[in-house]
Order: structure tokens, then sequence, then C-alpha cells
């Protein structure tokens, strides 16, 4: 009887100190599946990808099984508050903003936000002066709150499901520019065969304010130790040489940053 008593009182206390850990066996992974090259669709429908390989290179080196899915973007932060997955690993931002619904590990990846547009447009939108531009951006992404606050007197803010329709209607004119993460446009956009007359314009974005420290893994707050397990994982394939080995297989820059 006393034991019962012990542990029942062990119990009530980890509880009440929200210090319970789960033994995480595995780990229900998310992604978008649709912006490349960090996470994309292949025809033949498998999810691949940077986010995608170093999602199952931190699974493997905590030694847990990774189960994975796809999620609309803007359904993303809601999915994780309804527990449909444990973690997302979708380029998404660490800001302040976001940091109010979800946790988040330490940064895996950072990049700063580009304007591109054809290579013939005067573009005088950052300086207010010409009006009546439209912008293409994804829907509730950094990007779509940083131009919707800075240009959106001046400017027509047209939102997307996805940055490849954006795409789309950049090449068929419905759109001026768009405003997205620069790796994102040069490897998924610009450098594509048949995207020619399209280029960046303007200047580099990355004001932590907007822009976030970096992209993290987002997951459910209550999940602190699942937070420190990506923590430790992040460190972990950086330092054995795992994480470089991913990131020379789709850039030839180094996608950590400063």
């Amino acid at each position: 009887m006393k034991r019962i008593v012990l542990f029942l009182t062990a119990a009530i206390f980890l509880m009440a100190g929200g210090l319970q850990a789960k033994d995480w066996k595995t780990i229900r992974m998310c992604s978008e599946g649709a912006y490349p090259p960090f996470n994309y669709m292949t025809p033949e429908g498998k999810l691949v990808g940077f986010d995608i390989e170093i999602g199952q290179a931190l699974c493997d080196f905590l030694k847990v099984e990774c189960t994975w899915q796809t999620q609309d973007w803007d359904g993303t932060i809601p999915g994780l508050l309804a527990r449909k997955y444990d973690a997302s690993i979708a380029q998404m931002s660490i800001t302040e903003e976001r940091l109010k619904s979800v946790a988040f590990s330490k940064k895996y990846s950072n990049s700063p936000a580009k304007l591109a547009a054809q290579e013939n447009l005067v573009i005088s939108v950052l300086s207010g002066e010409q009006k009546k531009i439209k912008i293409g951006v994804q829907r509730e992404t950094i990007h779509d709150r940083y131009a919707t606050a800075m240009w959106g007197k001046n400017t027509e803010i047209i939102r997307y499901g996805t940055q490849d329709e954006v795409y789309l209607d950049m090449k068929s004119g419905r759109i001026d520019l768009t405003l997205a993460d620069a790796v994102s446009l040069s490897e998924g956009f610009l450098n594509l065969e048949g995207n020619e007359k399209f280029q960046f314009v303007g200047p580099t974005f990355s004001d932590p304010k907007w822009f976030g420290i970096g992209t993290g893994i987002a997951i459910h707050k209550d999940n602190q130790d699942l937070v420190e397990l990506f923590n430790k994982a992040i460190d972990g394939i950086r330092a054995n040489g795992t994480y470089k080995k991913i990131q020379d297989k789709y850039f030839n820059f180094d996608i950590y940053g400063d």
C-alpha cells in the first residue's frame, strides 16, 4: 500500500510540474510538399527535399521511427495544435508571433527573402511611388505579412495557397513580382529553363522582427521534451557531418547561415 501511495504521489508531482516525458519511439512528421528544393513531391507522389532529408536524419540520430504526411501550408499550425502530427519541418521561420502558438526547435537553416520580377519591369514599389503593382505571395507566410504591412497601401497583394501557384501567375503576367525565400526563388523558379526573363530585384530582406531568426521545427508547446530531443539531434548531425552531406546535395553554400 505504501508503494502505491508513493507512486501516485510521484506521478501527481510530475504532472503538476509538467515534467512527464513521452517515450518517443515514433514521431509523426509533417511537411508541405510544395516548396522546392526544401520540400516537394516527385511525379510518383513521394515527399522529398532538403527538409525531408534533414528530418529523417534527425529521427535516425534519435533512433526513432519517422512517419511522414503532407499538410497545406496555412493549415500547418492548426494541424499541429489539433495534434494531427507531432512536428512540422517545412521552412517555418521562428518568429515572435508564431512562438505565441507553438514551440520551435533551434534553427536548422536560414535564408533571406528577396523580390523577383521580369528584368524589364521598373520597380518603384519599395519607395511607394508606383501604384497598381500586383505582388504575389504565399498566404499566411512571413512574406505575406511583410508585403501587406509595408506595401499594402500602394500595391495589390495577391495571396496564393502555394508558391508554385505564384510562379504560374508570374509567368502568365497576372502579377508583377513576388516576395519569397531567396533560395526557393532561385532553385524553384529563376534557375529553371524558360524563366530567363525573371530576376531578383531590390534589396535582401532579413529583419528578425518580420523574418525571424531562422527556420525551425514547429512542435506543440506541451511537448517540450521533443523540442530538446530535436535540439540535441540538430547539434548531433551538424557535428557528425550528416548535415553538411545533405546540405551539399542541394546547395553550394552554407544554408545554416550565421
